[in-house]
């Protein structure tokens, strides 16, 4: 008995170590008149004091989080902003938060949970549409990969194989729990039997996948490489495994126009993976609020300024999805509103490095020209 207790406990760790759009709340209101009063007393601009302010992301283990801190540490303090990232269930208690959490001026939102919002409240739904229609985007992200785990030895190998399988999505809230029904009821007309339906998080679901074998299926919304699934010892392999999204079968069509599809790398898990596979993918946006009161506006429009100034470094210091993400602000789908103050200044400052005169090439020199002094 204890020694199967302990082969299960090496198991687990295997896995798991490796109101209106003008308005904002009365309690910012309030810390925003305290702060500009005390620094007009001094003397002092609007942004000129650092302030704090939070970002809403998702598991601390996941993408959404690395983003957030990435921003933390490379965005924030040029702006003048103590930048605290807070875990969460995901992307559909993040809308909540930024809309009514004191302090809480940023969030990493899934688009087809966002979407899901705007269809809602244009269906009528009162409250999804108060919920909605003050937030505003920021920047698009990336595509987050959906990563299907199942056992190693289990009989699928590919998404449009579950129907009847147990599936966990993760946390009542979060955008994973939200993509793994909305596809599941495309590819089968159906909605997840509820017997067949679990929302735990995803490390007690991996726990429980290889362990008691309750669950079949667990779903992992996040941005390869994922910290959860890139953190796995190479001993997983004997573990767990991937499904495969097929694009071609019939039950891909209705899911594609909606998702897409994309390759997850055998380099963002070396540990796990001999070679690349399809999987199903979905857009993550940086939002916020339709904030209007001027020292918000400031922070936010110096945020934006250093999230320009600073995206080399992000791109080649933050999380390897920053080299997707660019910042030329395309059109928006019908109902998805930039925030003003902010793509102003974002595409401001894109133009601007584009008119900087670039450094001539160094010309490349010939030992007799160099000895001839005709180049240095």
């Amino acid at each position: 008995m204890i020694r199967t207790f302990a082969g299960l406990l090496t198991t687990v760790l295997i896995l798991i170590h490796g109101t209106s759009a003008a308005v904002e709340t009365e309690y910012d209101r309030a810390l925003e008149q305290r702060k500009a009063e005390t620094k007009r007393t001094a003397a002092a601009a609007p942004t000129d004091y650092k302030i704090d302010y939070k970002i809403v992301t998702a598991s601390e283990k996941g993408t959404y989080y690395a983003i957030g801190k990435d921003l933390a540490k490379f965005v924030a303090p040029t702006a003048n902003i103590q930048l605290e990232v807070l875990p969460t269930s995901g992307s559909a208690e993040n809308v909540k938060l930024l809309r009514f959490e004191p302090g809480v001026k940023f969030a990493v939102v899934q688009a087809d949970v966002f979407q899901a919002f705007i269809d809602k409240a244009g269906a009528g739904n009162v409250d999804a549409a108060r919920m909605i229609r003050p937030l505003r985007v920021i920047l698009p992200l990336y595509n987050t990969e959906i990563h299907y785990i199942v056992r190693a030895d289990s009989p699928l190998n590919y998404l449009h194989d579950i129907k009847d399988a147990k599936i966990n999505g993760g946390l009542v809230g979060s955008g994973a729990a939200y993509i793994t029904h909305t596809l599941y009821r495309m590819m089968f007309d159906k909605p997840i039997p509820e017997e067949n339906a679990s929302y735990l998080s995803n490390e007690e679901a991996l726990t429980k996948l290889v362990t008691d074998k309750s669950v079949d299926v667990v779903v992992v919304a996040a941005g390869q490489p994922a910290p959860l699934v890139a953190n796995m010892k190479p001993e997983a392999q004997k573990l767990i495994k991937f499904l495969k999204f097929d694009p071609n079968h019939p039950s891909s069509k209705l899911p594609l126009n909606t998702y897409t599809y994309a390759t997850v790398k055998k380099s963002s898990y070396p540990n796990l993976l001999t070679q690349d596979f399809t999987t199903i993918a979905v857009g993550a946006f940086l939002v916020t609020y339709d904030y209007n009161m001027q020292g918000t506006v400031d922070h936010m429009v110096r945020f934006a300024r250093s999230l320009c100034q600073h995206f080399p470094e992000l791109r080649e210091q933050g999380h390897p999805k920053w080299r997707e993400v660019d910042l030329t602000l395309p059109d928006l789908a019908a109902g998805w509103i930039y925030y003003a103050p902010t793509a102003r200044e974002i595409r401001t400052c894109v133009a601007a490095q584009k008119t900087k005169p670039q450094a001539k090439p160094k010309k490349t020199c010939t030992p007799e020209e160099r000895i001839l002094g005709l180049c240095e």
